[in-house]
């Protein structure tokens, strides 16, 4: 797996994740607020299946 998600990508990643996974503590309290364990998932990994499959990437320089 090459890393596809950069820096910048990765933060977006991780505050959209935060967020929706707030969702199952608080608000309406519904466990929709689980999809944000993708974001999340994804952000820690560097790496995104849709991203790979599309050919893109937000990295600056490839790396393994």
């Amino acid at each position: 797996m090459t890393r596809n998600v950069g820096s910048v990508d990765r933060v977006v990643r991780v505050v959209v994740g935060l967020a929706l996974l707030s969702l199952v503590f608080v608000g309406p309290k519904t466990m929709w607020g689980l999809l944000g364990l993708v974001p999340l998932l994804t952000a820690v990994l560097g790496w995104c299946p849709p991203y790979a499959m599309l050919g893109i990437s937000t990295c600056k320089s490839r790396q393994a």
